[in-house]
């Protein structure tokens, strides 16, 4: 399974963006696929995550403001971000999760500051 995150950048606070992640390889057997994050100084933290069967759950930090998304037609999951704050400044990461084990795609840098 390969992973590949996009849509990071400079936003302002306040501001909204939204990260894809784009899925492709062996993807049968996935069972949830996750964003995290890691921020200055912080240990990687999960934000959201979608199971193969639709449920979501997030990060009490984020919830209210993060939304994540799924088009299966795409093979690609999103995340998006509203409200942003200069806490959620971080590399966002994704992550399958398959029954053989866990696969990262590689991070994209999100920056919220004025």
């Amino acid at each position: 399974v390969q992973l590949q995150a996009s849509g990071g950048g400079l936003v302002q606070p306040g501001g909204s963006l939204r990260l894809s992640c784009a899925v492709s390889g062996s993807t049968s057997s996935i069972s949830s696929i996750s964003w995290y994050r890691q921020g200055p100084g912080t240990q990687r933290e999960s934000v959201a995550t979608i199971t193969s069967g639709g449920t979501t759950n997030y990060a009490d930090s984020v919830k209210g403001r993060f939304t994540i998304s799924r088009d299966n037609a795409k093979n690609t999951v999103y995340l998006q971000m509203n409200a942003l704050k200069s806490e959620d400044t971080a590399v966002y990461y994704c992550k399958a999760r398959k029954p053989s084990g866990s696969f990262w795609g590689q991070g994209t840098q999100v920056t919220v500051s004025s």
